[in-house]
This record gives C-alpha cells, sequence and structure tokens, in this order.
C-alpha cells in the first residue's frame, strides 16, 4: 500500500542547521537582511579601507562580502550552520574576494575579537547580553559594534537609525567602544 501522505517537496538545506547540537547551541535563527539594510549598517560604522570587520553569526556572508567588496576591509564571518558558511565562502570565491575575507564554521564565543575595528551583528535580544560580556573584555578602545534590531543591554548608542522597508522596520544601533 502506498504512503498518500509521504512527503516529495524538496526542503532547501541552506536553512537549517547541519546538525541537531546546532540548534541548540544557536543564539540567533537565520534571518538575512536585506542588502540596503546591510549597506546602510556599514556606513553608520564608517567602515573603511584597511578596518577589519567582524560578523557574529554571519548567515549567508552579506555582511562580511560587502564589507570588503564595496569597503576595502578585511573581514571575518562566522555562523553555526555548516551549509550558510559553505554558500559564503562559494560566494566570496566566485566573487575574487578569497584573499580579503575568512569565513568559518563555529561558535562565535570562540573568536577572538581583539583585532576588531568594527563588530557587527544580527542576533537576538538575550544573545546581545550574552556577546556584551564577551566584547566588552575583547574589544580594543574605539571599535564600533553595529547591531541589527536588537540593542545591547546596558550600553548606550551613538545613534540610531530606523529603516523603513516594504514589510519591516529595521533599526540600526551604532557603539563606540570606550571612545575618547
Amino acid at each position: 500500500m502506498r504512503n498518500k501522505y509521504k512527503r516529495t517537496e524538496s526542503v532547501q538545506p541552506s536553512v537549517f542547521p547541519s546538525s541537531i547540537n546546532d540548534v541548540y547551541d544557536s543564539i540567533a535563527p537565520y534571518v538575512p537582511a536585506p542588502l540596503r539594510v546591510v549597506r546602510r549598517m556599514l556606513e553608520c560604522a564608517g567602515l573603511k579601507t584597511g578596518d577589519t570587520l567582524f560578523d557574529l553569526g554571519c548567515g549567508d556572508g552579506r555582511i562580511v562580502i560587502m564589507a570588503a567588496q564595496e569597503f576595502g576591509a578585511k573581514s571575518f564571518g562566522v555562523d553555526l550552520i555548516g551549509q550558510l558558511v559553505h554558500e559564503a565562502k562559494r560566494k566570496a570565491v566566485a566573487l575574487g574576494l578569497i584573499d580579503d575575507v575568512e569565513f568559518r564554521r563555529g561558535n562565535l564565543f570562540d573568536v577572538n575579537l581583539s583585532s576588531a575595528d568594527v563588530v557587527t551583528m544580527y542576533l537576538l535580544k538575550n544573545a546581545t547580553e550574552k556577546v556584551r560580556i564577551k566584547l566588552e573584555k575583547e574589544l580594543k578602545p574605539g571599535a564600533r559594534v553595529v547591531t541589527l534590531n536588537y540593542p545591547i543591554i546596558k550600553w548606550t548608542p551613538v545613534e540610531i537609525i530606523e529603516i523603513d522597508d516594504e514589510k519591516l522596520n529595521y533599526f540600526i544601533y551604532l557603539y563606540h567602544w570606550k571612545l575618547e
């Protein structure tokens, strides 16, 4: 007898973690920001040639790739989802950016941020609190941090930008770490 409830449609693997452990360890789902929002985040940070950018939870690599391609920054992205990291690497190679970007599958808490001029993240509210402690321990004075939609608790943003998109409003929060 044939199973009439058999699922036959394909599932897009790029939005699923590569293992069940990634689901439990994740501090943000994969939700790509529109490119115009990404560009505005990087502009807000004052990203420039020679800067080093770290994107925590880089997803498909769009922030890292744009930072290198349009702003001339050395860029690094980390994400738990292996398929997304693989896709980001593939895009970087296709664009000839392999010397300017690096992607790693792993936990953002294992990444040393001491060389960062700019850190970007689009993480959930509870995640920003956990990351805040890491940022305070590792960032050099003057480093800029840009978050999307979720502010860093206990930090005061230098600037907040609202972007009205067709379906959503996005909020960009810019912070300067120990700017003197």
